[in-house]
């Protein structure tokens, strides 16, 4: 049963007032965001009195192996099990996709819950009364302004679903049934019309008691002196809806030949277009591996009626790094579904890097002879586009496509450029291993020998110095500073996880390792946490400390990653303890020559020398 703070229902005083039958419009999330803050005991006991094997035994079925509970992850698709629950950490951790965290994130992942709606719904649970919170002045105002533009918002999308019923909509609603488009998927995606008269939401808003000043502020309208109107009419509307299920903008195709042919809200206090993407509320909760990035409204709502549930679109603008961060929450791969003309091949190379650069493994479907997935659906099928979708080229791949249509492979010259631009591309893969067997699948695509492909490739990484390089130039430093910096992240995280499950070990490092040699600012303030929790209790609750960094999502889930690294499972017990030594040794020693190098003094030197000195013959053992 779903906590009272989220309703999901339609709203019937809007089908009250125009004489529709209670129940059939579209069903909006209705959250009131309740931005109080309950002191951290409070938090705490909710936690701790809800076993977390116990809460998530309710959605996942979980096997005991060892000390820890396994069961197939929620968040992503997997058939092998590599999501862990560990009764004495109270905390979830996936192998697989990177989620992790404690019984309060765990039901805020799975529920779609803001923090407060999941812990009222574990103080429900566990029988516990929450207290009544005040907050300040600034942060009710705050509330109250976001709480009353979500409700406009709502109000809005239920209108416009309304009005493409009625006479006056019939252009919008013939509109999406010639796009082949089903009453279930107008509904569920809360489609509308707004009506050709131009104030006509305005005095609908007028007549539920808001003013101007506040519907200023949802970028609905134009409110002037000589008179107000509606920022759109006349337009098919598409409510743009957050991850959480919240209206937070809209956007509108003009019907007939007005300008601009779509039209999207303005940047306001609750809608952000290059931090938000279109179908991604529902694309979130796909269980296939990948997402699906398209370039408008009408291709996500085509694929998600064809069954393609995991596909997104940007909002009217560029795909950005913010878009990308976004998508990296949800998934590792991504497969652009952008129009196949000229501009749909510039997006798709402008969101290439911007993928890979958030880590997100990214494809490219070939659409052709078709435009978008739309038109391509339509005339070929679910069946086909799927095959498409299996198979989807690798992006770089794909980059080598875009640049050999540059060329004239019948002029000589012409050929003599393509193999060289190609040899620069590959110069892009700092790795040998890897830039060796993109240069053979180039090859073999292209039918250029593969030998003589490589001396093209070595002769100009030698020539421009780039990543073809021999080891140990000036240019490889920052690539292996990079290397070692995660190679000691790698080490702290391991260690951190070693305190957490073998509370004794906090003895063995007194005097070698302190949370200051915890160099990423991340860990360093988890370690101290950690330590700090060791000194005053004797023992580690990882999930408590967890609870410190709820709020920011990219924060928790890393920090769930600190409490869950692990060694080769196929390691003696001789080899760990080897392991455990030599990770003691490298954090310290990290540690000291990044304090070497803010030394202002010749005694900090000296006993940053003598320091290290004493770490070469020193003997630790992880009994």
């Amino acid at each position: 049963m779903r906590h009272p703070a989220v309703r999901r229902q339609c709203d019937r005083q809007i089908c009250r007032e125009n004489g529709i039958e209670a129940g059939c419009g579209w069903k909006i999330v209705r959250q009131q965001e309740e931005f109080m803050y309950y002191p951290d005991d409070i938090i705490e006991e909710v936690r701790s009195r809800n076993d977390i094997v116990d809460v998530i035994s309710q959605y996942v079925s979980l096997k005991k192996k060892g000390a820890n509970y396994f069961g197939l992850c929620p968040f992503h698709n997997e058939k092998s099990p590599s999501f862990s629950v560990s009764p004495s950490k109270q905390m979830y951790y996936c192998f697989g996709c990177g989620a992790g965290g404690n019984v309060i994130t765990f039901v805020m992942e799975y529920e779609n819950y803001s923090f407060v709606e999941a812990v009222k719904y574990l103080a429900d649970r566990a029988g516990i009364t929450l207290p009544e919170m005040e907050d300040s002045r600034e942060a009710k105002a705050r509330r109250d302004l976001k709480n009353t533009l979500l409700e406009i918002n709502r109000l809005a999308a239920n209108y416009f679903y309304y009005q493409l019923k009625q006479p006056q909509g019939r252009p919008g609603y013939e509109y999406l049934k010639n796009r082949k488009l089903t009453d279930e998927t107008i509904t569920h995606f809360g489609l509308g019309f707004a009506n050709k008269v131009p104030d006509d939401l305005y005095r609908y808003m007028r007549s539920k008691g808001y003013s101007d000043s506040i519907l200023k502020e949802t970028g609905l309208f134009f409110i002037e002196e000589r008179g107000s109107r509606d920022k759109f009419w006349n337009r098919v509307m598409f409510p743009i809806l957050d991850v959480n299920n919240r209206v937070i903008g809209f956007g509108g195709r003009v019907m007939g030949d007005g300008e601009p042919k779509y039209l999207n809200s303005p940047e306001t206090k609750l809608f952000d277009k290059s931090r938000n993407l279109f179908g991604l509320n529902f694309a979130r909760k796909s269980r296939e591996k990948y997402l699906l990035i398209c370039e408008g409204y009408m291709d996500v709502i085509a694929m998600h009626q064809a069954g393609f549930t995991n596909a997104v679109a940007s909002l009217g603008t560029a795909f950005t790094a913010q878009h990308a961060i976004l998508l990296k929450r949800y998934t590792e791969q991504a497969i652009l579904t952008y129009d196949s003309d000229g501009a749909g091949v510039r997006a798709a190379l402008r969101a290439i890097p911007i993928l890979k650069d958030a880590g997100i493994s990214v494809k490219v479907l070939n659409m052709k002879p078709y435009k978008d997935p739309d038109e391509f659906i339509k005339n070929l099928g679910k069946e086909e586009f799927q095959k498409r979708i299996d198979g989807a080229v690798n992006s770089f791949m794909f980059e080598i496509s875009v640049i050999r249509s540059e060329y004239n492979m019948q002029d000589p010259e012409s050929k003599t450029g393509f193999y060289n631009a190609v040899a620069r591309k590959l110069l892009e893969f700092p790795e040998k291993l890897e830039r060796d067997n993109y240069t053979e699948a180039v090859a073999r695509e292209y039918m250029i020998p593969a030998e003589d492909l490589k001396r093209l490739v070595n002769s100009l990484g030698g020539r421009f110095g780039t990543a073809a390089r021999p080891e140990g130039r000036q240019e490889d430093r920052p690539r292996k500073k990079k290397e070692k910096d995660e190679g000691i992240r790698k080490s702290q995280r391991l260690l951190l996880t070693w305190l957490i499950e073998r509370p004794p070990l906090f003895e063995t490092i007194k005097g070698i390792i302190a949370p200051e040699d915890f160099t990423d600012d991340l860990y360093r303030q988890a370690a101290v946490m950690v330590f700090d929790e060791y000194e005053k209790t004797g023992t580690i609750e990882p999930a408590r400390i967890l609870n410190q960094f709820i709020e920011g999502e990219e924060q928790y889930r890393e920090v769930a990653a600190l409490f869950h690294a692990r060694l080769e499972e196929s390691l003696s017990n001789e080899e760990q303890k080897k392991a455990f030594s030599e990770t003691i040794k490298k954090i310290k020693r990290y540690s000291l020559e990044e304090k070497s190098k803010k030394a202002t003094d010749i005694k900090e030197l000296q006993d940053i020398i003598r320091q290290k000195s004493e770490l070469a013959g020193l003997q630790i053992s992880l009994e």
